[in-house]
């Protein structure tokens, strides 16, 4: 009898933090569904002039560069 009252319990806490985690409170009634989009729109035309500002670097960008040498060494015989 002992072992059933145990189980039970064990069962009864296992079910308890499961409902703690899927959040059965109160739900907030679908207003953010109703309300429209006020993102602002993506003007492509403004896109394209600000690319287009962006100046070309000079020399070629080397992530590796501080890890390395720029100038390969010369191998020893």
């Amino acid at each position: 009898m002992r072992i059933l009252i145990i189980a039970a319990a064990v069962l009864a806490l296992t079910a308890v933090s499961a409902q703690a985690q899927m959040g059965g409170g109160r739900r907030q009634p679908n207003e953010a569904v109703a309300k429209p989009d006020n993102k602002p729109k993506v003007d492509e035309k403004a896109y394209k002039a600000a690319l287009e500002r962006i100046p070309e670097p000079k020399d070629k960008y080397d992530p590796w560069g501080g890890a390395r040498p720029s100038e390969p060494t010369k191998k020893l015989k």
